[in-house]
C-alpha cells in the first residue's frame, strides 16, 4: 500500500495537472475542449484543444488528432480582442479601423500571406480536415 501512495504522490507532483474547470463544445467533426488548469504556484491558465476523429487507413483503426493551445492570464485580453476582431470580420466583412487593429496586433508580427493551412496538415489528409 505504501508503494501505491508514493506513486500517486509522484503522479500529482510530476504528472498532468487536474482540470479545475472543463467545457466541451461539439462542432461538427470537431470537438473543442476549454480546460482551466493551475500551475504549481497557483496561477490559472487555459488550454484550448481541438480534437478530430480520424481514420488510419494503414491499420484500419480510428484515432483522435489533437491540437492544443496554452493561454496564460497575462495574454487573455489580447487574445480575446484578437478573436473578437477576427470573428467580427468574418461575420460582417468589415475590417477594423487602423487605430483598433494596431492595438490588437503586435506590429513586429509579420502576416504569412503565402502559407495555406492546408499545407500544414498531414500528408494522409490533403484536404486538411
Amino acid at each position: 500500500m505504501r508503494h501505491n501512495l508514493k506513486s500517486m504522490e509522484e503522479h500529482e507532483k510530476y504528472g498532468r495537472r487536474e482540470d479545475i474547470f472543463s467545457q466541451a463544445v461539439r462542432a461538427g467533426k470537431r470537438t473543442y475542449f476549454f480546460d482551466v488548469k493551475e500551475t504549481r504556484n497557483g496561477q490559472q491558465y487555459l488550454t484550448i484543444t481541438e480534437s478530430k476523429k480520424r481514420f488510419n487507413q494503414e491499420d484500419g483503426k480510428f484515432f483522435y488528432e489533437k491540437h492544443k493551445i496554452f493561454l496564460y492570464s497575462e495574454d487573455f485580453e489580447k487574445f480575446k480582442n484578437g478573436l473578437i476582431t477576427a470573428i467580427n470580420f468574418i461575420e460582417t466583412g468589415e475590417k477594423p479601423a487602423e487605430e483598433q487593429s494596431e492595438k490588437t496586433v503586435d506590429s513586429s508580427i509579420k502576416t504569412p500571406t503565402d502559407v495555406s493551412f492546408e499545407d500544414l496538415g498531414n500528408e494522409a489528409d490533403p484536404q486538411g480536415e
